[in-house]
């Protein structure tokens, strides 16, 4: 197999066809046939706004290769070998009862997923509804405010990333080809094919919803079971081990197996394990605001004139004077600000975007770190800072999204009115001061950073973008700790994605789940 890299196409003359036709003619091949040709990674060049590139990873077969390595020595072609992930259940001990996966966001359903196709009968439970319930009670909430605590835009099937942008780019070195095993099935359960190459590959919500469905009805038929409307109250451990748990408060189940793939949100699940002796340490996180701007806007400056490309995004990072890390999160081109609060009178927001990421603004979180100095050294001290935070932001939007014009944010007053940048919500908003939000220090950090993103997207500190609070969910302010064979203190559990404090988004979390399954089944025979 032959793999190219940096093949430069012009943006206006991109094209498949071209794409071979350039292959074809810089390395001779006019006379040759190629086989299993592929698009494995496609980013863009915009170094030069007058002139941006498309750069292609591909690679493919030739029916007699021998004359081709004689006579291409180039640095950006390379030999390789198909790898897909090796699956061997090599497990002796039996399970006494079926595995049982708490939660459904992306960690859960890829470790149920693969539980259940090779055989082991998984049951998962949600304490929210599924897929088509859910996204009534979602669209309810955003009209009216009426906020049920157990399905909403954290919990239900899917989990929190459901309603997101559905980015699945990620930094993560993939050596057991786990992420490409991911993408795989999103593709097959309706995700565009784009994402098998995309340098930032992202689904949309619109298309998760129906791939979330897909992919339960594809567990189901491969003899998984769903519970939904199901929470975990509580955990009975005999000998240092698992042995049932309690589901609503009302009723036990026998448990040798169980996957906790909690979202970072499920505060009472966090605590009931705390009080269950279960070893758990506070971790670092961020909190902020989230900012929009025209998207318009954010195109100029990536792009210049070029309208031939999909909606811009970026990544900022900034180091205040304080030594404070400041950075962009979860940005979303042409997307929305929403309300996705999951407990009574607290409130927090995040950011959606749809495929098309048609809509007029961009938004992005801009965060501050925060560490136990800022909040205290309890295990679950972290999580008491969110919950404080999101209860000032309910007071102070009297129930609605805080919302403020930059310039006034900087100088401390409420804003009246909108002017060049429109709002683009889901959930209603008012106007109220965010500095009354956050500790001194944290303000003053978003204020330096956002003047200093200024620097690299000219117009990003404009007075009138939109900033609204609070962004407090940017990563699991606990880990959920975990050996070699990544078994909790508690043997049987398996601490798993982003709750648990071993993910940061959809596809690393959908990764864990599947490394938590190749774990087990290391252990367990089916």
């Amino acid at each position: 197999m032959i793999q190219i890299r940096q093949i430069k196409v012009k943006v206006e003359e991109d094209s498949l066809s071209f794409l071979k036709k350039k292959i074809r003619k810089k390395y001779h091949l006019t006379e040759e046939v190629i086989h299993d040709f592929e698009i494995t990674k496609r980013s863009i060049d915009a170094r030069k706004k007058e002139e941006i590139y498309y750069v292609y990873e591909v690679q493919f077969s030739l029916e007699s290769e021998d004359s081709f390595w004689k006579r291409v020595k180039d640095k950006n072609v390379s030999k390789i070998t198909n790898h897909k992930l090796e699956i061997e259940i090599t497990g002796k001990e039996s399970l006494s009862y079926r595995p049982i996966v708490v939660g459904s966001g992306p960690a859960g359903l890829f470790c149920t997923y693969f539980l259940a196709k090779y055989g082991y009968q998984p049951l998962l439970i949600e304490r929210g509804e599924q897929m088509e319930q859910r996204v009534e009670k979602v669209e309810e909430f955003f009209q009216t405010g009426k906020l049920d605590v157990s399905t909403n835009v954290p919990f239900g099937e899917g989990g929190a990333g459901t309603f997101s942008d559905g980015k699945l780019n990620t930094l993560v070195k993939d050596k057991k080809n786990l992420m490409k095993e991911v993408f795989h099935i999103l593709v097959e359960n309706g995700a565009p094919k784009e994402i098998l190459y995309q340098n930032k590959p992202h689904i949309g919500t619109d298309f998760l919803q129906n791939i979330m469905v897909n992919i339960r009805k594809k567990i189901i038929s491969y003899g998984g079971e769903f519970r939904f409307s199901t929470k975990l109250t509580d955990i009975e451990v005999e000998s240092s081990k698992i042995k049932r748990i309690q589901v609503n408060n009302n009723e036990w189940i026998f448990c040798s197996l169980l996957v906790l793939a909690i979202g970072n949100g499920a505060r009472d699940t966090f605590k009931m394990l705390y009080d269950r002796k279960l070893k758990m340490s506070s971790k670092p996180f961020a909190v902020g605001v989230r900012i929009s701007h025209p998207q318009e806007m954010i195109n100029k400056n990536q792009y210049g004139d070029c309208k031939e490309l999909y909606p811009a995004s970026y990544k900022l990072t900034y180091q205040t004077k304080n030594k404070r890390g400041v950075y962009s999160f979860c940005m979303c081109p042409g997307g929305y600000v929403i309300n996705s609060s999951s407990f009574l009178e607290q409130l927090v927001i995040n950011g959606m975007s749809n495929h098309k990421r048609d809509a007029k603004n961009s938004n992005s979180a801009i965060v501050v770190t925060v560490t136990p100095k800022d909040y205290g050294n309890g295990v679950l001290d972290g999580m008491y800072f969110q919950e404080e935070l999101e209860k000032k932001a309910y007071q102070l939007g009297k129930g609605k999204i805080p919302v403020q014009l930059y310039q006034d944010f900087k100088e401390g007053k409420e804003s009246k009115e909108f002017f060049g940048v429109k709002p683009i919500f889901k959930g209603d908003y008012s106007f109220a001061n965010l500095n009354e939000l956050f500790p001194e220090e944290i303000s003053k950090s978003l204020k330096e950073g956002i003047d200093y993103f200024d620097t690299k997207l000219k117009g990003f500190n404009r007075g009138d973008a939109i900033v609204a609070g609070v962004e407090s969910r940017t990563s699991s302010p606990v880990r959920i700790e975990r050996c070699e064979n990544l078994e909790s203190s508690i043997f049987g559990i398996y601490p798993c994605g982003e709750g648990a404090g071993y993910a940061g988004g959809i596809t690393t979390s959908a990764m864990d789940g599947v490394k938590v399954f190749l774990e087990i089944i290391k252990k367990y025979k089916c």
